[in-house]
């Protein structure tokens, strides 16, 4: 096994390099094959990041090839080049499409993440196919069992119970839903992403749950029903926008019902001032338009919309095991994802994986929950525990 590195390999990797701002420059390089990364497997180049910090071994070419390089592209006339096919435009060149989270740009930037192809996910995120951070509950936990531990601490936060109805924004392929009916909810979940939403419905009809859970493909924001019992969005929010954050939870707090409890859960920064926006490599290649921002502000806002915040919490030191273990899965398939999706998109998704799992590490980016409750005069919390009524 080589020391992990990079070698830079052709001429147009060092015009990536030179005019791609940040990691931009870095990503376009490797995505394109112009940097080979030495001493990791592609799917999960966590220690060569974590090296970043440390001694990065980055293999230059000789200085004769490097001369060469620089003749072939002229000093002093570096000029940016056509990056590769994945990469997403520019924010502002996206206005085609639409303002920033209008719906029609929401939806595509929700089928460039997610419309990759259910049968990679499958193999990325094993049996749960679900792509939120999952709650260890030891560690040895699997990831299938963490997960199915994360849908019962949302299920028991929101105090469902049979009979009780749930509807789940943002639900992916209704990993939330199927749980919740499987106890006897009548779950309703919605999704941009059509290729999520035909799979669910095909799971649901499988475990024959049709009577109680169905997924929508759809925007949440055309849900017309109300009087849920409870609403859970489960990784949304980073796709909704700072700025529209009144909307969102003015809107889900309507379609509860007086009493009825909404469990928010997100990526988020660790402060309340950084800039929102996602920048460089994860904005071009992963979540374009994702923001994000602190726990902080995210409780001003849905206070500031009428709603009665019961408990928050930070589930960070779940998420790094389960990209780990995201990662680990993506490398055990390795070759079946570069036939399925191509190798530029299977690169992306195992440097995007693995340098997410080292900033949930350090703390760079966490993870919260955020229980509230849509009062109901002066009688409505009198039943609900001082302490949290959820088991760990």
């Amino acid at each position: 096994m080589h020391r992990s590195g990079w070698s830079l390999r052709t001429p147009r990797g060092t015009t990536y390099l030179a005019t791609g701002r940040g990691d931009l420059g870095l990503a376009r390089a490797y995505i394109a094959g112009d940097l080979e990364i030495h001493g990791v497997h592609p799917g999960d180049p966590y220690e060569l990041l974590r090296a970043l910090t440390g001694d990065l071994v980055f293999t230059l070419p000789s200085p004769r090839v490097m001369a060469t390089i620089i003749r072939s592209i002229g000093v002093g006339h570096l000029r940016p080049i056509k990056p590769p096919e994945l990469e997403a435009p520019p924010r502002w060149r996206r206005i085609a499409g639409g303002l920033r989270h209008s719906k029609g740009r929401d939806a595509e930037a929700i089928h460039h993440h997610y419309d990759v192809s259910n049968t990679f996910y499958e193999w990325v995120l094993g049996s749960s196919m679900t792509y939120t951070c999952a709650c260890y509950p030891g560690p040895d936990a699997s990831l299938d069992e963490a997960q199915e531990n994360k849908y019962r601490l949302v299920f028991e936060k929101l105090r469902l119970k049979p009979g009780d109805r749930l509807l789940d924004v943002g639900c992916g392929w209704g990993g939330m839903v199927r749980y919740a009916a499987r106890r006897g909810v009548r779950a309703t979940g919605v999704t941009l992403s059509e290729q999520q939403a035909g799979w669910a419905q095909r799971a649901i009809a499988e475990e024959g749950l049709a009577d109680l859970a169905e997924v929508r493909f759809g925007d949440y924001r055309d849900i017309a029903d109300t009087g849920f019992d409870a609403v859970s969005s489960i990784g949304l929010l980073e796709h909704i926008g700072v700025r529209n954050y009144p909307a969102y939870f003015e809107f889900l707090q309507s379609r509860l019902r007086q009493g009825g409890l909404l469990l928010n859960h997100c990526i988020t920064r660790p402060d309340n001032h950084s800039e929102a926006s996602t920048r460089g490599f994860i904005d071009r290649y992963v979540f374009p338009d994702g923001e994000l921002t602190g726990s902080g502000r995210i409780i001003s806002a849905a206070q500031d919309t009428g709603l009665e915040v019961l408990h928050e919490e930070n589930l960070r030191q779940h998420y790094a095991p389960t990209l780990r273990d995201w990662c680990a899965n993506l490398v055990e398939h390795w070759d079946e994802a570069v036939a399925e999706v191509g190798l530029q998109t299977a690169k992306v998704w195992g440097l995007y994986m693995a340098g997410s799992r080292l900033a949930f590490e350090t703390g760079g980016i966490q993870l919260h929950q955020v229980l509230a409750v849509k009062p109901s005069g002066a009688e409505g919390l009198t039943d609900l525990p001082l302490r949290p009524w959820w088991t760990p």
